[in-house]
This record gives C-alpha cells, structure tokens and sequence, in this order.
C-alpha cells in the first residue's frame, strides 16, 4: 500500500468534520480490497464478520487475533481503517489502556470502546467503571503520540435497555473523558437519532444500519456523521452461502448457485488487485 498510517489517520479526521460517511465493514482481506475499489472512504472492522470467518461466534475472539486481523486490514488498503475493539479486551482501565496502544500499532486511524460486559446480570459496566475506561483509552492513545480517533459506544439499546436520556447520558460522560465520536448502536427512530444528535453536538455521532430503514441521505438530514454496517455484510454473504448449500443439502438441486458472481469477474479483480501490490 502507498498510504501511510499518519496519512490515513489525517484523512479519517476531516471525514469527521463535516458530511456524512458510510463505514462498510469487511470481514477479511479480499471484502477489504473489494470494498476500496467501490470509493468508500474509509472501512471498519467487525468482530462478529472476522469471528465467524475463523469459526467462532462472536465476542469469543482474542485481543492477539484480532490485533492480527486489524494488521492485515490496515496492509491490504489504502483507505483508514476504524477498530471495533470491542470492550477493549480487559475489565479494568489498566489492562484496557495497554490493549489500545496495542490496537494503535496496527495502524487503525479509529478506535471503538464499548460499554457492555457480556454479564447477562450486570450487562453494562457501572458508569463510573466505564467512563474511566474510556479515559484510559484517551490516555493510551495519546501517549502512542497518534492521532487516532476514538469512539465510545453505548450498548443499553443493543442489550435491550432502551432508555434514550441514560444513553444519552453515558454518551455524554464519554466525550467528557475523551472518545471524539459516540455510537449508541441498535438506535433506529428518526426522533431519536435526531436527539442523540442535537444533545452531543458538536461531537461527531456514529449510527449502525443492519437492516433495510433509513436511507444514507436521511442520516445525514439529520445529523448523523457516520454510518456502520456492523455485521450486516458479512451477515448478507453468509445467507448467500447458506441457501445454495442448503438447497443442495436438502433438495440435491443448485438454482441458488445462478447466484454467484462470475470466477472471471471475481478473479479478475484480485488478479489486477495483486498487480498492484507489486
């Protein structure tokens, strides 16, 4: 790749500015490289699409591997790459501070920290656990002396407590300790999107689109500066997957395979794609 890291981070930033961005998420090298050449501006990873992807569900991926998987993204485009570090990793600050500096050195130029647990019974951190944690990432990310952009996530409508003044709240005390983007993922209302909106600016706010709703036009009438897949895309290649091998498992026929995209098409592309690199 021709882009440095500093480049990379510096043309993340102004995407923060002003506008709205859509941030698809690619799952491996190949959705990575595929993704640039459509002109998205920039990629976030996923960590239920590069779970999945090495046979694991989701938030059961160790920080070594995706600190691996953040490497190759970062060597294999040209664009920024925003880190869905999940919740950095570690409980306590400490141990979330040095999974961040580790995160950085894999040249993302974005870094999410969110706030749930994976404690059905206590599935957010208690408030004041959680915003020293973002303070922590704050605190490693500029100690790397990096400009790397950090978002903090608010996960009560994702978990199921929807309770948009508490998210809000949260998303509030977050930017007050540092993150640079706030994400409350699972927010669908235009009402309520518009609050988030209006409540934190002029803080730039991330919202996750995973299934058929608001368009990118409509996001960005009302306010919202970045746009997240998550694990839609991933979500989409694997329903392509399962229906052609269901059919032929069940029904030992192969109309689903019309489907697929031509090998030429396909090969072609990393063909010219691996070209380049050299």
């Amino acid at each position: 790749m021709t882009v440095s890291a500093a480049q990379k981070r510096a043309q993340f930033r102004k995407l923060h500015e002003s506008g709205c961005f859509v941030l698809p998420n690619p799952w491996d090298a190949g959705s990575a490289q595929l993704l640039q050449a459509m002109g998205f501006k920039a990629l976030a990873s996923t960590s239920s699409g590069f779970a999945w992807s090495i046979g694991h569900p989701d938030n059961k991926v160790t920080c070594d591997s995706v600190l691996a998987h953040l490497k190759t993204l970062n060597e294999v485009t040209d664009l920024p790459v925003n880190a869905d570090f999940e919740g950095g990793f570690a409980d306590d600050p400490a141990g979330v501070a040095a999974n961040v500096t580790r995160g950085v050195a894999t040249g993302v130029a974005g870094l999410s920290i969110e706030d749930s647990t994976g404690d059905a019974s206590a599935p957010l951190y208690e408030m004041t656990l959680a915003v020293e944690r973002i303070r922590a990432a704050r605190a490693a990310i500029d100690a790397t002396g990096e400009d790397v952009v950090l978002v903090g996530r608010c996960e009560s409508f994702l978990i199921g407590q929807p309770d948009l003044k508490a998210t809000i709240g949260r998303l509030i005390a977050y930017a007050e300790a540092g993150a640079d983007c706030l994400y409350a993922p699972a927010i669908r209302d235009k009402g309520q999107i518009a609050t988030v909106v209006k409540e934190l600016a002029p803080k730039p706010i991330n919202i996750l689109v995973g299934s058929p709703g608001l368009t990118v036009a409509e996001l960005a009438d009302l306010g919202v500066r970045r746009i997240s897949i998550g694990g839609a895309l991933a979500r989409t290649a694997w329903g392509g997957f399962l229906r052609a091998a269901r059919e032929i498992a069940e029904k030992g026929s192969f109309t689903e395979l019309a489907h697929a995209v031509p090998h030429a098409e396909i090969n072609g592309f990393f063909a010219t794609a691996a070209k380049d690199r050299r």
